[in-house]
């Protein structure tokens, strides 16, 4: 597989992780990231699903997954024996967000964290026009056929940071149109589809 076919905020992810690192994926879904990085970084990989039809998927690309749940903690992994975990478009679904970024930088060396941003404009909008709740950019999924999410933005998200004292390293912004975003502005939390966070 090529980077080209990678979801964005997938292929912005693999563009952080160096070659040959140890790397845990959270909520690596069907592990099409992990498969990559393995293929492509020669990367020593492991990842936690929480659904078994994508545990199975995994498990068929030859990948070392286990099914578990995030909210019940990382208490498997030693303290540091990762170099990178990645949680990406999960962090809002979980039901103790600050438990599980305080188990990723117990695990890992650094933490890399992607979510779709709500504060969105086309997310305001949408509220303010049609009355609805709106869907994130990225989350094609209607309230009542997603599973239970809270709304996050960039903002919550560094102020979050800045409260537990959670360093943010590097940050990337992800547009509409799947582009990066120029360095954070003062119009961040509406122009960002996409954020992705480097924390340690």
């Amino acid at each position: 597989m090529s980077a080209q076919n990678l979801r964005a905020d997938l292929r912005a992810l693999a563009a952080l992780i160096q070659p040959g690192e140890k790397v845990l994926d959270l909520g690596c879904g069907d592990g099409t990231l992990l498969r990559y990085l393995i293929d492509a970084r020669q990367i020593v990989g492991r990842g936690v699903e929480l659904a078994e039809r994508d545990v199975l998927a995994c498990v068929g690309k030859g990948l070392s997954v286990r099914q578990g749940n995030l909210d019940e903690g990382l208490r498997d992994y030693p303290d540091q024996s990762f170099d990178t975990v990645i949680l990406s478009q999960t962090l809002p679904y979980l039901d103790n967000p600050a438990f599980i970024l305080c188990e990723m930088l117990r695990v890992g060396q650094r933490a890399l964290v992607s979510f779709a941003n709500w504060g969105h404009w086309r997310c305001r909008l949408a509220l303010l026009f049609t009355g609805r709740t709106p869907r994130a950019p990225g989350l094609p999924q209607a309230w009542h056929a997603s599973p239970r999410a809270r709304p996050l933005t960039v903002r919550d998200f560094i102020e979050f940071c800045a409260r537990d004292k959670i360093a943010i390293t590097r940050s990337i912004y992800l547009g509409e149109s799947d582009r990066a975003l120029r360095a954070a502005r003062l119009g961040e939390n509406l122009r960002v589809a996409v954020a992705i966070f480097e924390v340690r």
